[in-house]
């Protein structure tokens, strides 16, 4: 493994939600009472109106819904990054994780906010991350992204040769979101990118179920702690690794 550590592994144990099997084994047992091709739309609709309010999108699950429903549908900038973003979920369901496809999501998903010399491309130009207060972080340089990049997809082509344990795979799909954003490979669209990665991943080791779990849903309500332990340091260079932890048990507190 190049860039993904099981360094942290046994410190998520020991922190981690002890009653994660028995959490996830009840929301097998819903999603099979439920009526999976009715459902996957709502819950691919929630995962992508969640993920872009994170990103600061006004139109919130009802206001959604209620517009599927209406004839006089939503219009604007902010349903088209929805919709979008939908697409891009469905793309991921229907496809193997890999680079390439993973490339493809983000061309779909960011449309409305890139140029189009820029859907799919990772970045050739330095980037930072900005709060209110000024700036937080800055991003790996440019001619190193591609490289980085590399070595995360070779990492997760590993790890879904490996069989992992419930534990394992949650531990792994929340650190692949955590360094994926670290790079910040992207202009824009990185956090909703990060959001989808994960749980293509969690996909491709526990099957379509996973694409049921509300995690987007619960970044956004717990977004104040999402962001800040997301913030392990001020560059690439500086992050403090042994701090992942507390970022890490998000994924597994989102199932309810």
């Amino acid at each position: 493994m190049e860039i993904l550590s099981d360094k942290y592994l046994a410190k998520y144990r020991t922190l981690a939600d002890k009653k994660i099997s028995g959490k996830f084994k009840k929301l097998n047992l819903i999603s099979k009472v439920e009526s999976a091709e009715n459902n996957f739309d709502f819950y691919l609709e929630s995962s992508a109106v969640f993920s872009s309010a994170i990103e600061g999108n006004s139109i919130d699950l009802n206001t959604f819904m209620n517009s599927k429903q209406s004839k006089k549908k939503l219009a604007g900038k902010e349903y088209l990054e929805i919709l979008d973003l939908i697409k891009a979920y469905k793309l991921a369901k229907e496809s193997e994780l890999n680079e390439k496809n993973f490339l493809k999501a983000h061309k779909i998903m960011s449309e409305q906010f890139l140029i189009k010399s820029k859907l799919g491309k990772y970045r050739e130009e330095k980037i930072g991350v900005f709060d209110a207060g000024g700036l937080v972080y800055v991003a790996i340089e440019p001619d190193k992204v591609v490289e980085e990049m590399y070595k995360l997809f070779k990492d997760i082509k590993e790890l879904k040769k490996r069989d992992l344990n419930l534990e394992e795979t949650f531990y792994y799909a929340s650190m692949i979101h955590l360094i994926f954003v670290h790079i910040h490979p992207f202009m824009d669209g990185n956090g909703r990118s990060a959001r989808l990665l994960e749980k293509w991943f969690l996909s491709e080791k526990l099957g379509e179920i996973a694409w049921k779990i509300p995690s987007e849903n619960y970044y956004f309500e717990n977004r104040k702690d999402y962001y800040k332990n997301i913030n392990l340091g001020p560059d690439y260079y500086s992050l403090n690794y042994a701090k992942c932890v507390l970022f890490l048990q998000m994924l597994v507190k989102s199932i309810n």
